[in-house]
């Protein structure tokens, strides 16, 4: 697809060959944003890098500010957003960890900022590889948290992003995730709806609350234990809400651009007795495999979460009513807890009451360490053989790592 020049599509967007990275920069473009603040931090950088390019071409009439550091750019487009300009930043891996503060800030203040994360192992030992230990360590930051498995749902997430964030009845901030390299770096054919029809879906509109000269309020200031507890309580809510309108957003999406997706996506799973959730990047690999598992005579299925703040548990538990056992994959390692997989430890915690599914820790491909489709039809024979006898393991399988 490289140096292939961009084709119409049917609907009356442009096809493109684009990276994930690329992607979300066309579509921050397309969205008219006015205000990008960045650090440089691999595999981030080369979303702000073309952002750069639109804004020195005239392609994008936004202010740019290059920054010194990851704490400094949420800072900015946390001053932006707080005065009514669209905005958007990028990160990854430790550059999201010294954002931490102002991610919080953010929350706190309802400002409906988004920032795609090229998602990175943490140091130490320093890793620019894979894997999701950045998203995990800011899970309970208060954003909306998207992961993607392709340039172009990051383009349509993108679009989602915002018009969820503007709504007023959420006005949260969102982080649209993808694996770093695996996704950011790969050319895929991506269609891309232009200017209009992105506005159009998601309407520059200033819904929040902002500091204006003319109608003077005060915006995170010192609060006393008489009301600290409520402001927070309204981020609880907020993020209640913002699960509704999710839904309606994917629904619209899809009716006009014919492209969807869901909270929980499924593969095979009406008929499943085994299924491994995944998230991000390994969709496309383990669906792969439920094929290669079913032809050896395995009633296997995928899920894949998409959305994961906040949690869609209604979707996950009626995408998981027909299984025996449950796998998840995890990509960060919650280090003392038991199961160790952050995402499991959430999945056991959202289904007790309601599902008796036994549900498989995984930890696998820390570092990017490789994952293989063969790999995938392993773990499904170790499901089933767990489905068989009928048990319910408390314990981290940790897939993978040299012992």
């Amino acid at each position: 697809m490289i140096g292939v020049a961009p084709k119409e599509t049917s609907r009356g967007g442009l096809l493109k060959a684009l990276s994930a990275n690329e992607a979300v920069a066309e579509a921050v473009k397309d969205l008219d944003v006015d205000v990008i603040a960045a650090y440089p931090i691999t595999p981030q950088t080369t979303v702000v890098e073309k952002l750069a390019e639109y804004v020195a071409n005239g392609l994008l009439d936004a202010e740019f500010v290059p920054v010194e550091s990851e704490h400094s750019a949420l800072s900015v487009v946390l001053g932006a957003s707080a005065v009514g300009a669209r905005s958007f930043t990028a990160t990854s891996s430790q550059g999201l960890i010294y954002m931490h503060e102002m991610l919080h800030i953010a929350s706190g203040l309802r400002l409906p900022i988004v920032m795609s994360v090229a998602m990175r192992a943490l140091s130490a030992p320093i890793s620019i590889w894979n894997d999701h230990s950045d998203v995990m360590n800011v899970r309970d930051s208060g954003w909306i948290i998207y992961f993607v498995s392709s340039a172009q749902e990051a383009y349509d997430t993108t679009l989602m992003a915002y018009r969820l964030a503007e709504d007023p009845s959420v006005l949260l901030p969102v982080m649209v995730a993808y694996d770093g390299f695996i996704a950011s770096h790969t050319i895929e054919p991506v269609s891309v709806e232009g200017r209009d029809a992105a506005l159009d879906f998601a309407p520059k509109r200033v819904t929040w609350e902002t500091l204006d000269p003319k109608n003077p309020v005060t915006m995170g200031a010192i609060t006393s234990p008489d009301y600290y507890y409520e402001i927070k309580y309204q981020q609880v809510d907020a993020m209640k809400k913002a699960l509704e309108r999710a839904r309606d957003v994917e629904r619209e999406f899809g009716n006009r651009f014919g492209r969807g997706y869901g909270l929980v996506e499924g593969y095979m799973v009406e008929d499943a007795e085994a299924a491994l959730l995944v998230t991000a990047s390994y969709w496309d690999n383990v669906r792969i495999a439920v094929d290669l598992a079913r032809k050896k005579g395995l009633k296997a299925g995928a899920l894949k979460l998409r959305l994961y703040r906040p949690f869609p548990r209604e979707e996950l538990l009626d995408s998981i009513k027909n299984l025996k056992v449950l796998g998840v994959i995890d990509r960060a390692i919650s280090y003392g807890a038991t199961p160790s997989g952050p995402l499991a430890v959430e999945i056991i915690a959202a289904i007790r009451e309601r599902s008796n599914v036994a549900v498989q820790s995984i930890v696998a491909g820390i570092g990017q360490r490789t994952v293989y489709i063969e790999d995938y039809l392993k773990l499904f024979e170790r499901l089933k053989e767990i489905g068989d006898r009928g048990e319910r393991p408390d314990t981290t399988l940790f897939y993978g790592v040299r012992a």
